[in-house]
């Protein structure tokens, strides 16, 4: 396979930020080929591109879109962008169909691409391992992503079956496949563990977390929340009240990518709303 990100630079070597998405991508890209070629009975190469490929299909409000959620060694977010063409493709090798790209797209084709991409996420979390240790990914369906990506290209295929599928990793993403320090090497598993725990892995650790220093990263402040039917929404105008499931003296909290990260109480600092942080929350319990 090829890797555009991190080998299109033929100058010198890729930088440490697109160096290690491009190895995650990389893994996605193998592993979708892997997996589409056992189902197909025939090889189906997929690349890892920087931009859309030409036979990519414009953003369509029918596109389907999955967020994968990163957990364990890794954490974060990847939002995948499928093509209603692309998502038909994939279905009908899943399901053992003729590609016909006129077909219809039934709930099943959708059902079936979920399926697919979960058994390529299998194969993923496998191949992660020996560079970033134990990774649980999780598929869900759901809307586009409101948070601005750290790192996005393409997983496109390169035979006679075009698929295209445009990726974004969130920052938290983006930023932990940086600072993760390599697991792999050529040393024993005794010796690996006792270098892991050296004061040289913990300069290389500060090392990568330098260079995360300037990435900016979206916060939100959450007072509360509510569930609500669609005739309530519906019915709201100027003047309504929507209450929400938070007292007024429980504290409010700081949510990066949708994860708290600390609370605390709500403070008005030069006229502008701010957060007073009574509680940061360990990285293993922020929901």
């Amino acid at each position: 396979m090829t890797d555009e990100i991190s080998s299109s630079a033929s100058s010198g070597a890729a930088p440490p930020q697109e160096a290690a998405s491009g190895e995650f991508m990389r893994s996605w890209a193998e592993s979708m080929a892997q997996v589409l070629g056992q189902i197909a009975g025939s090889p189906l190469p997929v690349e890892s591109l920087p931009a859309a490929p030409p036979e990519a299909p414009p953003r369509e409000e029918n596109d389907l879109h999955l967020i994968v959620v990163a957990a364990g060694a890794l954490r974060g977010e990847m939002s995948l962008r499928i093509p209603r063409t692309s998502a038909l493709a994939l279905a009908q090798i899943f399901l053992g169909e003729p590609q016909a790209a006129a077909a219809e797209f039934k709930p099943e084709h959708g059902e079936a691409v979920e399926e697919l991409l979960r058994q390529v996420a299998g194969y993923v979390a496998t191949a992660l391992k020996p560079r970033w240790g134990e990774v649980q990914l999780r598929l869900d369906s759901g809307p586009p992503p409101s948070w601005s990506p750290g790192a996005s290209g393409w997983l496109a295929s390169s035979g006679d079956i075009h698929i295209a599928i445009e990726w974004q990793l969130s920052s938290a993403l983006h930023a932990a496949l940086v600072a993760a320090p390599s697991l792999a090497t050529n040393q024993p598993a005794d010796v690996q563990a006792e270098t892991a725990n050296s004061s040289e892995n913990a300069g290389i650790v500060a090392g990568n977390l330098d260079l995360l220093m300037d990435v900016e990263l979206e916060v939100m402040l959450r007072f509360g929340e509510r569930s609500m039917l669609l005739r309530e929404i519906l019915e709201l105008g100027a003047g309504a009240v929507v209450e929400l499931n938070r007292q007024v003296e429980e504290p409010a909290e700081l949510l990066l990518d949708g994860r708290v990260i600390a609370r605390g109480e709500v403070v008005v600092v030069d006229g502008n709303y701010g957060l007073r942080v009574l509680e940061v929350v360990p990285a293993h319990l922020g929901a």
